[in-house]
């Protein structure tokens, strides 16, 4: 079990150190920054809980979610590739930007599947994933959502045995994330970090979660 154990550590080990030194494939050479205004009758919010790879994946299953998309945010360097990111040189947290039509599925919903997909309390790391880029993190788009967020901190509070420590912020830009990061789970579904960290964080959360799914 021990030998087990270890050989899917080096694998996904591997997998991360082959994703953050693939320079090849993050160069940038245009503005990556989105739009953060919404399309009429829709929304959108901001999270961060570790690798984007699995969230953006659980957020677009989602009924009332039109799409999520990975990028970077809260951090101070303007179209960060994901080397930068991951060197912990920007300040910048894996984050998902998700669409959402409000009428379906309210953003304290969303807060729900944030605090109940993720651990909240472990300080710069989600899983196999440390560093601040890897921090837990609401980045808010106005006053509602930030007392709406603080307001679902006391509420899972009790819920976990040590203190959250999840960042509240507000959303001052967003930078979509190398093209190769998009639906990430769904392109790559035998990779090593899917198959035993994306995957099982998923089944996890689909078995606690009460709202609907796509079909």
């Amino acid at each position: 079990m021990k030998v087990f154990i270890n050989t899917i550590a080096f694998l996904v080990a591997s997998q991360l150190f082959f994703s953050c030194t693939s320079s090849g494939q993050s160069q940038k050479s245009k503005d990556t920054e989105v739009s953060l205004k919404p399309a009429p009758g829709r929304a959108i919010a901001a999270f961060a809980e570790g690798c984007f790879w699995c969230p953006e994946h659980i957020f677009e299953g989602l009924a009332g979610v039109d799409s999520a998309v990975s990028g970077y945010a809260g951090g101070h360097k303007k179209n960060p590739t994901y080397e930068e990111v991951c060197a912990e040189n920007t300040g910048h947290a894996e984050t998902v930007l998700v669409y959402y039509n409000p009428q379906v599925i309210s953003y304290k919903d969303l807060l729900d599947v944030f605090f109940t997909s993720h651990d909240p309390t472990t300080l710069n790391r989600q899983g196999p994933d440390v560093g601040p880029s890897y921090r837990s993190a609401i980045f808010y788009a106005n006053k509602s959502e930030e007392a709406l967020a603080k307001e679902a901190v006391k509420k899972y509070t009790p819920s976990f045995k040590n203190p959250i420590v999840t960042e509240i912020a507000p959303l001052k830009t967003f930078y979509r994330a190398e093209e190769y990061h998009q639906n990430y789970t769904e392109y790559n579904p035998s990779s090593a970090y899917i198959q035993n960290v994306s995957i099982p964080r998923f089944e996890q959360f689909k078995r606690t979660c009460k709202l609907k799914f796509k079909q």
